[in-house]
């Protein structure tokens, strides 16, 4: 049951956080977690379609999924098997690839389909490839997005204050805004306007992300909680729980973590 996670090319690291490739073959009745993150979700799944929703008796089949930034998780009947790729989009990936701000899809899943035409035929022609080639053409498919990209990126100061909120900074709220020259109440509207969430959901998010990465790395989670600048265990797993509906050792143990490099290298 491998995943793939081959480097992100330089040129589009800024725009692509990671991507990855997988082919699970699960219990039929496993509910997978969705959980947040701090980037925008782009699915394209492949032998059968993603069912995924907010809630389980109202989910819904698509090829390829959008998901905006969120913080409860979505819900995925595996139905058996999960098969397909997942590119983590940043907010320069969301406006340079689908030409909108990371904010407008916030707390919504949506299909292809309803994002443009292009990604549902992308993933047509990806459907038949190996895993090399699905990760050549998306990188050739997103580098050529990036050449007639026309939706401007968001402010420097919204992007500096992402920055500080997101990137393992202590800064506070009121540190971002005064770094950025704003009043709180600006930054918060301008903020909430281009990300979908306020400053202090991203900084409970971004330090949840990074809670995530530490304890998939092996960590004890006393360790990670301490590391990630939580109070402490306790503290670690109510944030962990609210954000994921699941404490972190049944998160954790969900999906295998088993990695592979991509076959042919």
């Amino acid at each position: 049951m491998p995943s793939y996670r081959p480097q992100v090319p330089g040129p589009l690291r800024q725009y692509i956080s990671r991507w990855e490739g997988y082919d699970y073959t699960l219990p039929d009745q496993l509910i997978h977690h969705g959980l947040p993150s701090t980037n925008m979700t782009l699915i394209f799944q492949f032998d059968h379609p993603v069912d995924a929703g907010w809630d389980l008796a109202a989910t819904t089949q698509m090829w390829v999924l959008v998901a905006g930034l969120h913080t409860r998780p979505a819900l995925i009947p595996t139905h058996g098997s999960q098969h397909g790729i997942q590119v983590s989009l940043t907010p320069l990936g969301s406006r340079a690839f689908l030409e909108m701000p990371i904010g407008a899809l916030s707390g919504e899943i949506v299909s292809g389909a309803q994002a443009g035409q292009c990604l549902r035929e992308t993933h047509e022609r990806m459907s038949d490839l190996d895993w090399p080639s699905r990760f050549r053409f998306l990188t050739e498919y997103f580098m050529g997005r990036l050449s007639h990209t026309i939706d401007a990126p968001a402010s420097p100061e919204l992007q500096r204050a992402w920055h500080l909120l997101t990137h393992g900074s202590s800064a506070t709220v009121d540190q971002a805004a005064r770094e950025t020259g704003w009043s709180r109440r600006h930054l918060l509207n301008r903020f909430r306007s281009e990300y979908g969430l306020t400053p202090s959901e991203l900084r409970r998010l971004a330090r949840f992300q990074e809670a995530r990465r530490l304890a998939e790395s092996g960590l004890p989670l006393a360790t990670v909680a301490h590391t990630a600048g939580y109070a402490d265990q306790a503290h670690l797993t109510r944030e962990w729980s609210g954000f994921a509906d699941v404490p972190p050792k049944v998160s954790l143990a969900e999906f295998p973590n088993v990695q592979e490099p991509l076959p042919g290298q």
